[in-house]
């Protein structure tokens, strides 16, 4: 029994504002936080993606001893084939190969976050913008044309960690688990902006040369910033190639993995989680709105639909900074504990015993 078409398209919606809430929040960590301006947003969305395109069907296959031979690329077909039948009749099995999948991409980005950051987090403005940005498309045509890595142009097919699902029913699991993996990132990025860590990273982002008098090494903390917000990214690329069971470098590019979560985190408002989700949230309605309707567009516009969508999103933008520069939902200050309990508990430590 097939889903009803509102609900298929609710589902769509969220599967995908969740994949493009965790990029922009891992943006907006690097960004709107720290002042990282991270034009290869593609690096870690790319990365988490090829990890899991790369490592966890070889490692399945080599465990089960699938018939097709050790060669995950050549027979790939027929390999993720015995793999899917395997997980097909062991939810806990794929359950345990999806949080493992997303561990090890979240390690994959946050690896590549920081070799990326070795190079380029002394540079500042517009030439770490472009540094971070050729890095990104390094990797991109690593994973394109170096056949062995991830099956080259064609791309490869993966192990489905839903199979064990009935098949209409596998959208609706697979969003629901996209967002309950962004709810806690969510929840884990509003610690990080609320504690003293994330006080420090915005006084580095308003004034670096105080952050150093104040003997902050803001080096050290530029380069943790981008390996979080990295290991996050690559987090989302990896719960994309979930959702397609697929994994390609075509599938990635820097116009919808690093230029799209930018207009997101600045129409929602840098600095605040809630504004990258709001960006996200308006970005994700709008695109499938024009993809869902897009018959009924056609009639009427004198080019093709396709563009409809970076038009309007590009007037969207266009909106925002002049009108409200700093985001639809204003950074705010960060609330710190009230005098009363700090003074209670300095009393407390030095009451004599």
């Amino acid at each position: 029994m097939a889903l009803p078409i509102p609900l298929t398209f609710l589902i769509d919606l969220l599967t995908l504002f969740g994949i493009f809430a965790i990029i922009s929040m891992s943006l907006n960590l690097e960004f709107g936080y720290t002042g990282i301006p991270n034009f290869g947003k593609l690096l870690a969305v790319a990365g988490g993606a090829f990890f899991v395109g790369a490592v966890p069907g070889r490692i399945i296959a080599y465990l089960f001893n699938t018939p097709a031979g050790s060669d995950f690329i050549k027979n790939n077909l027929e390999v993720v084939s015995s793999i899917n039948q395997v997980l097909m009749n062991d939810p806990t099995l794929s359950i345990c190969y999806l949080l493992l999948s997303l561990v090890g991409a979240a390690l994959a980005g946050a690896a590549l976050g920081y070799i990326a950051s070795y190079p380029g987090i002394r540079l500042r403005g517009d030439y770490l913008a472009m540094t971070l940005l050729a890095i990104a498309e390094v990797l991109k045509i690593i994973g394109d044309n170096w056949e062995p890595f991830i099956g080259g142009s064609l791309g490869v097919r993966i192990p489905d960690p839903f199979r064990w699902v009935s098949g209409e029913y596998r959208p609706l699991y697979v969003s629901l688990t996209i967002i309950g993996v962004t709810a806690a990132i969510f929840i884990y990025l509003e610690f990080v902006s609320r504690s003293p860590l994330g006080r420090t990273l915005r006084a580095l982002r308003d004034d670096e040369l105080s952050a150093r008098v104040y003997g902050k090494d803001v080096d050290k903390l530029r380069i943790k910033a981008l390996v979080v917000g990295c290991a996050i990214a690559a987090i989302g690329g990896a719960l994309y190639s979930f959702l397609t069971a697929s994994v390609s470098a075509r599938d990635f590019n820097r116009v919808t993995h690093t230029f799209w979560p930018w207009v997101m985190v600045i129409v929602g408002g840098a600095g605040n989680n809630l504004g990258a989700l709001v960006g996200a949230g308006i970005f994700v309605t709008v695109r499938r709105l024009i993809t869902f309707y897009k018959s009924y567009f056609e009639t009427f516009l004198p080019f093709d639909v396709v563009w409809l969508e970076y038009m309007l999103l590009g007037l969207a933008l266009l909106i925002v900074l002049l009108y409200r520069p700093e985001g639809l939902i204003p950074e705010k200050p960060t609330k710190t504990l009230k005098y009363e309990y700090i003074a209670n508990k300095r009393a407390t430590r030095t009451k004599p015993k």
